[in-house]
This record gives C-alpha cells, sequence and structure tokens, in this order.
C-alpha cells in the first residue's frame, strides 16, 4: 500500500477516526490492528518474519530485563559486598547479557542477511536457488531489524526497562507510518508515545496534514519527474557521456531527497495526526558544508544508530585505543591517535554502504563517503594552514557558500554509485563526467531525455519553493508555526493551492508505479 495512493488515504482516515472513537486506553490497540493489517494488506507472505523478529527481541530483552532487576535487588540486599566482589559481580551478570545479546543479533541480523544479503552473494556465483525463500524480502526488515537491535542494546546498557507486553512490543516495531521507510526509532523516544492514548488536537492534527501535503509534493511533483530523466539516462547509460551523465546525478540528487524525505513527511504527518512525535529524519542535508555534516542531516535515525553503536563502541574501545598508542611509534602522533576514529568511521561508513544494499557498488557508496571524512580529518591541520597563509575569512558568508557548494558536488558525485546499474557502470559514467560532453551537444539532447520543457520549469519552480522554505528554516523560522499566525483565508488558500499543484502537476497516469519509494527497497 503505498503512501501516495488513495487507498492509503482512506485507510488513514479509517485508522484516526476508530483511534479518536475508543477510549484512550485502548487507542493502542487500534494502532497495533492498524499496524497488523497494513503489513498484512501491504507482505502478507512475510508477516511471520515480523513475528518471528518481535518475540525473539521480546523474550530475550525480558531476560535481560530480570538480570538487570536481579543485579540491583543484590547489590542492595548486600550491602557488605566489598569492591571486588561487586565488581566480580557485575563482570557475570555482564556475561550473561553478553550471550543473549548476541544470541538474539546473530538470529535477527542473520535474517536479515539470509533474504538481503547471501541471496545476492550465491546468485553472483550462478546458485540462485540458495536462501531464495521464494525471492520474497520482508516489507521494512532492515529498519525493524535494525530497530530492535538499538532496544536490545541499551537494555543491555541499561538504559531502558524492558518492555512486560508482546503485543505492545509488536506494536513498537510494526507500527505503519514507519515500517515502509522509517525513520528508524528509539524504544525511549516512542514506545511510550505509542501505548499511551492521545486526546484530539487541532494543532497537531493540522501539522500532520500539513506535512503530508508537503510529502506529497515534493514527491509526486518534484521527485517522480526528476525520476524520467534519471531512468531514462542510467537504464541506458552508455548511449549518454559527460554533461548528460552529470546533469542525471544532480536530478537523481534531487529525486533521492524528494522521495525520502517526502516519505517520511508523510509518515510522520499521520503519526502526528494521532499525536505521536516520530524523530526527524532530515535536517535540510544540502545546507551542509562538509561530509561529516551532511551524514549528521541525511538520514539522521540511520546515522545516529551507527553513531551510537558502531562508531562509539569502536572509537572509545580499550582495544583500539592501544592499538592507537602502538601505532603512534610508527605513523606518527597524529595518526596513531587518530587510528581508532578512523577504524570507527570505516566502520560505520561500511555498515552504511551494506544496508543500502548487497552490491558491491553500495559498499563503494560506503567507502567514498568514509574515505571523504577520513581524508579531511588527516589533512585538517594543513587545509587550516592553508586557510591562514590565504588570509581567507572563515566566518565569512562567502567561505560557508563555496563549502557547501563544494559538499554538494562530492554529494552528487558519490550518488553515482547508488543509482548505476553496477560498480563497473558507476566507474564508466565517473570516467565520462571526467572525460568531457561528447560530440553532442546538451541543448539538443535537452529534451530527448523524456522530458518536456515544462517538466523542466515545474522541476526548477518545485526547487525553487523547497529551497525557500528550507532557507526560512534554516534560519530558525518555524514554517507550520508560522502559518499558524496567518488569517484562515490566507492559511486555507496555501493548504488549496498545494493541493491543486498536487493533483494538477503530479506524476500520475499509465506506467507509473508510486508505490516504488526509492527506499522501500532497503
Amino acid at each position: 500500500m503505498s503512501f501516495t495512493s488513495f487507498a492509503f488515504f482512506a485507510f488513514l482516515a479509517a485508522v484516526l477516526c476508530c483511534y479518536y472513537a475508543v477510549p484512550l486506553r485502548f487507542r493502542w490497540i487500534v494502532l497495533l490492528a492498524a499496524s497488523t493489517a497494513f503489513y498484512l494488506l501491504s507482505s502478507p507472505k512475510t508477516f511471520l518474519f515480523l513475528l518471528f523478529t518481535a518475540v525473539v527481541t521480546f523474550y530475550g530483552g525480558r531476560y535481560i530485563g530480570t538480570q538487570n532487576q536481579a543485579h540491583k535487588q543484590y547489590l542492595k540486599a548486600h550491602s557488605e559486598l566489598t569492591r571486588d566482589e561487586k565488581k566480580q559481580l557485575k563482570a557475570d551478570v555482564q556475561k550473561k547479557k553478553r550471550r543473549m545479546v548476541a544470541l538474539i543479533l546473530l538470529l535477527n541480523f542473520g535474517i536479515l542477511a539470509a533474504v538481503k544479503y547471501f541471496r545476492a552473494l550465491f546468485a553472483a556465483f550462478g546458485i540462485e536457488g540458495v536462501f531464495n525463500l521464494g525471492g520474497l524480502i520482508p516489507l521494512g526488515i532492515s529498519f525493524y531489524t535494525f530497530q530492535t537491535a538499538a532496544y536490545i542494546i541499551d537494555l543491555y546498557r541499561g538504559k531502558i526497562e524492558a518492555d512486560r507486553s508482546l503485543p505492545r512490543f509488536l506494536l513498537f516495531i510494526s507500527f505503519f507510518p514507519q515500517i515502509i521507510q522509517g525513520p528508524i526509532a528509539r524504544y525511549d523516544q516512542l514506545a511510550a508515545q505509542l501505548y499511551e492514548g492521545h486526546r484530539f488536537s487541532y494543532t497537531h492534527f493540522a501539522h500532520g496534514a500539513q506535512l503530508i501535503l508537503w510529502g506529497c509534493f515534493k514527491k509526486l511533483v518534484i521527485a517522480d519527474r526528476a525520476a524520467v530523466l534519471v531512468n531514462q539516462v542510467f537504464d541506458h547509460y552508455q548511449d549518454y557521456q559527460g554533461t548528460v551523465i552529470l546533469l542525471a546525478l544532480l536530478f537523481y540528487s534531487i529525486q533521492i531527497y524528494g522521495d525520502f524525505s517526502g516519505g517520511i513527511d508523510i509518515a510522520r504527518g499521520a503519526a502526528q495526526m494521532a499525536g505521536i512525535d516520530m524523530a526527524d529524519n532530515f535536517r535540510r542535508p544540502y545546507f551542509s558544508d562538509s561530509i561529516s555534516e551532511f551524514w549528521r542531516r541525511w538520514h539522521m535515525s540511520l546515522s545516529f544508530w551507527c553513531r551510537d553503536y558502531i562508531f562509539y563502541s569502536i572509537s572509545l574501545s580499550k582495544t583500539f585505543g592501544k592499538a592507537g598508542k602502538s601505532l603512534r611509534r610508527v605513523l606518527g602522533d597524529r595518526v596513531g591517535k587518530l587510528f581508532p576514529v578512523i577504524v570507527a568511521q570505516m566502520a560505520t561508513f561500511l555498515t552504511i554502504g551494506i544496508w543500502h544494499g548487497a552490491e558491491f557498488k553500495y559498499i563503494a557508496y560506503g567507502l567514498y563517503n568514509g574515505g571523504i571524512i577520513i581524508l579531511g580529518l588527516l589533512l585538517e591541520p594543513y587545509l587550516k594552514k592553508t586557510v591562514s597563509v590565504l588570509h581567507i575569512d572563515e566566518t565569512g558568508i562567502g567561505w560557508r557558500v563555496f563549502r557547501i557548494l563544494r559538499t554538494f558536488c562530492l554529494i552528487v558525485l558519490g550518488r553515482v554509485f547508488p543509482i548505476s546499474v553496477s560498480f563497473s557502470a558507476a566507474i564508466y559514467e565517473l570516467g565520462s563526467v571526467f572525460a568531457g560532453s561528447g560530440t553532442v551537444p546538451l541543448s539538443e539532447q535537452f529534451l530527448s531525455l523524456g522530458l518536456s520543457a515544462a517538466d523542466y520549469a515545474v522541476i526548477l519552480a518545485g526547487c525553487v519553493l523547497w529551497f525557500v522554505i528550507s532557507y526560512r528554516q534554516e534560519r530558525g523560522i518555524q514554517i507550520r508555526q508560522s502559518l499558524d499566525q496567518k488569517p484562515l483565508p490566507l492559511r486555507w488558500g496555501a493548504y488549496l493551492g498545494l493541493s491543486a499543484l498536487i493533483l494538477v502537476l503530479g506524476m500520475y497516469g499509465p506506467g507509473y508505479d508510486a508505490a516504488s519509494f526509492i527506499y522501500r527497497g532497503f
């Protein structure tokens, strides 16, 4: 069931009517029923995968929670224990918990690997039948697997208490607005909101509807229109060279941002209409002035997941800290000091690359981004010295704009890996970009890429509107709160105007697949 289909909006309307019709204490049951129905309607053959992950994680979590409680109670009852005895007791408890965490992670990530990665690996060797599982990939498996991993690790660390209701926990990992493409929620941020009933709030309802409308505009008017050119070029990449490939990469950067952030807006808007605030997944990433900042603003729930459970675990570990000290004698103080950070960055971006898919082009995408960040860390003293020698004002707007444009160009070029049909195709396309534009001028190819002059005008106008709103948000202006202060006719004029643009300019008709959100496949 696509987020931009009439069926979804009819489904959402029915869910909201039921949600606000029942008593507060039963409203979580409405959400659970709706989430189960949504999953069964969208991917009925793979529901058992989701259920298995929920059951394994729930009961494993109960075991870890019991160990945490027993440890605390034992310490209270035996205040006479020495420091060494307490230390030994903690080590014994941690060992038991680690075994359970390892088992749960092995089971859950093992399923993810079997259905998503092993199949591709064996297919590469011509053995398609192994781990094929009927060719099915459970809906949202990457998202709910990472979400349950965060839950079990947070339990192990003692940050949260174990959930005591399996149906409620199933709701936490299957909540229908987020199951298709996230965001990857944390238990302590979302679970309580799902379990408690919310009273109707006009502000929440209106703000949620606004988010849905804005998400549909980005998806249907901008992203899906840009996709026509992107698909034409990268499906027939050998027919194009130089500037056309670069133009297609630019359009893909527009498409994927509009597609993914639009889908997230619809998801967050649907939840907000029920009074539930899900974590934001984007914070105007194309305003970033470095690759590292870009990843703090793009797909934030995945980036922060990797930071909290991979980057910190490696960079702060005693093992890599000792290795860094040993390497100082060989590679110098700076590189030795940075060694744990370098390893952590590379592991983080390898994970991000592999999360996107099983092919080497996704691994290359992760290595590309991680490599640029690591190179920046290593060259930082020399870059600062160069800036000082050239007397560049680092606080000036010119330097800021230069850094933003430089980062954007690096991001656009890096997009060649995930969009290309293969890694070798990506290398061919990059070579074509740097080799030149070919013999046919871009002006003669412009209208042969699947879009009319009117389509280009719509994309340009849509991007200008998008940029203006994003820029105002970057300046600290709360768009929706600001709109609340406007006169009623002006507010409704904005709503109806945007709705009209979506209905008139949205990509519909034969051959159009509104269900094909890019990140639905991840």
